[in-house]
């Protein structure tokens, strides 16, 4: 074939190959890997990436959903409908179990988000995962921006942002010591317009929480907090119903809506395309508890 019959990839050619190459280096690295699957975006887009790498075979290693218990339920439907459409097998770790047997007690905010940490280690120790992919973005958050995609975690699963590895070339280190794991970040060098944009060309299904439909929320903090039985109304607040959409989705009581008429995939990739906060800089509460409230979940071992 000559040069002239050679097309380059497209920016977003490029970075589905890279997270391709990255999702089967690990399943021939690592012997127990496992996959986050929430049913929010960037966890759906990663779920197909790891689903066309290894086509017309199965996905070859389990999902796991971290469940708080305060989940939109529009999103774990739409998780067990996901589960089913890849062919795939998930496991559950709830956040619930843990508040009723003692070894976790629910915070004085109400947020369960905090709470995911010890039941996602758990999960890692009884299954002897070596290996734990994550959605997580460098564009999302300035301590994610500290991310290798081969994030080495202790034997106690924390994480030392000082004791990163080198990734020149993309080449990968996954050496670690029994009791250690790697945490693996396919989507690293994606954005969240290119999450859209991916989303847009390969026709992929999500929760329709990501897009405009009305709900009953109210303004706390600068915030739109839906109004629901993990969030009630409090004293003071003025409840109204607005045309609203959800950028990222976690546990209710951290996670706001946006105000936004964008009710298909080309609205949603215009209206991200003119803002100027990301997603979590816009709707997530509990990044807003410290200067380092990211960062600090992560040495603890969050995702």
């Amino acid at each position: 074939m000559s040069t002239d019959q050679l097309r380059p990839l497209t920016e977003l050619q490029a970075l589905e190959s890279e997270s391709i190459h990255i999702i089967r280096e690990v399943a021939a690295t690592f012997s127990s890997p496992i996959m986050l699957f929430s049913g929010g975006k960037d966890s759906v887009v990663m779920v197909h990436l790891a689903a066309k790498a290894f086509w017309p075979a199965p996905i070859p290693f389990q999902l796991l959903h971290v469940d708080t218990g305060h989940n939109f339920p529009e999103v774990l439907q739409f998780r067990d409908q996901a589960v089913d459409f890849y062919g795939a097998s998930i496991k559950i770790a709830a956040v619930q179990d843990y508040i009723d047997d003692g070894r976790l007690r629910e915070r004085l905010d109400g947020t369960r988000n905090p709470l995911q940490t010890l039941p996602l280690l758990d999960a890692i120790t009884a299954g002897r995962h070596d290996a734990v992919f994550g959605g997580g973005r460098r564009d999302e958050e300035r301590a994610r921006a500290k991310e290798r995609v081969f994030s080495m975690r202790d034997e106690f699963g924390q994480w030392e942002p000082r004791n990163q590895r080198p990734e020149l070339w993309s080449l990968y280190n996954g050496r670690h010591l029994p009791g250690e794991h790697v945490r693996v970040f396919p989507l690293s060098n994606w954005t969240e317009l290119d999450v859209w944009d991916y989303i847009a060309a390969e026709k992929i299904n999500l929760p329709p929480i990501y897009y405009a439909h009305e709900r009953e929320v109210t303004l706390r903090d600068g915030m739109w907090i839906a109004i629901t039985e993990v969030t009630p109304a409090r004293a003071g607040d003025v409840v109204e119903v607005h045309s609203v959409r959800y950028r990222t989705v976690g546990d209710m009581s951290c996670t706001a809506a946006i105000l936004s008429a964008a009710s298909t995939v080309h609205d949603v990739i215009t209206e991200v395309g003119l803002s100027q906060l990301t997603e979590r800089g816009a709707t997530r509460a509990d990044d807003r508890l410290s200067e380092a409230a990211m960062e600090d979940r992560k040495r603890e071992g969050y995702f």
